[in-house]
């Protein structure tokens, strides 16, 4: 499916390891590539020791870093995580802020958005939504994201950081409704047990939280970003703004 949602956006690979069961089912997908793909035929046995997939469909890819989608200099709406730390939440971000039209992602340490877990779960999002990971330890993350959120806000975004409703926090946090979606934001996730670090929390301009029943006592972050990265797109098309 990976291989398939890179063809459509002419996001070729370099090579291509596939097993001969696969090539008789899918010959179609093959007879779609340039000439110029370098394709190896192996056995099941040699694929799945090639992968760290259990039990891998036949076809694995190769693809060059230059083909990812490239960063949008002045992005009007812009999702930031927190070290996330599982794929599966990762990839499911990815696939919710696609749909929201999130124009970048940054992610602040965590799992490696090229994880192929996370690629397998994001069902290709990461095909069509830039995305930059701000360093490799949680420390380093959490400096970069900083630096750009600082540099955010002095050009007149809001940071708007999600907190769990009955959280102690310093800051007043309002429902994710009665934020104005229509100026330029950055939307902030955080990590599944912590949450927003609080230097973080500390530059944010507006804090807003999901209301629910207290007995839980958070929800999942890839749960959480499906009404507020959505909200933004009910806002706008309710003002009969076209996106």
């Amino acid at each position: 499916h990976l291989l398939e949602e890179a063809l459509k956006t002419n996001y070729l690979p370099e090579e291509i390891i596939l097993t001969p069961a696969w090539k008789r089912k899918n010959s179609y997908i093959l007879d779609s590539m340039s000439n110029l793909v370098k394709i190896h035929e192996v056995t099941d046995s040699v694929l799945e020791a090639a992968l760290s997939t259990v039990h891998p469909d036949g076809v694995a890819s190769l693809y060059p870093f230059s083909g990812l989608p490239l960063i949008p200099k002045q992005p009007k709406f812009v999702l930031a995580l927190d070290r996330i730390q599982d794929p599966g939440n990762l990839g499911s971000l990815f696939r919710t802020a696609l749909a929201a039209d999130v124009e970048v992602l940054w992610i602040a340490s965590g799992v490696n958005p090229l994880n192929q877990k996370v690629l397998r779960s994001s069902a290709g999002a990461f095909l069509h939504l830039p995305f930059e990971r701000l360093g490799a330890t949680e420390e380093t993350g959490i400096e970069l994201l900083l630096k750009k959120l600082v540099l955010f806000v002095q050009m007149g975004y809001q940071v708007v950081a999600s907190v769990a409703p009955g959280k102690d926090c310093v800051h007043s946090a309002i429902p994710y409704w009665e934020i104005d979606w229509n100026k330029p934001t950055v939307l902030l996730l955080g990590n599944e047990g912590s949450g927003i670090d609080k230097r973080i929390q500390n530059i944010s301009t507006h804090f807003v939280t999901l209301p629910h029943n207290l007995l839980v006592e958070s929800l999942n972050v890839a749960a959480v970003a499906v009404p507020l990265l959505l909200e933004r797109r009910r806002a706008k098309m309710s003002n009969g703004i076209h996106l």
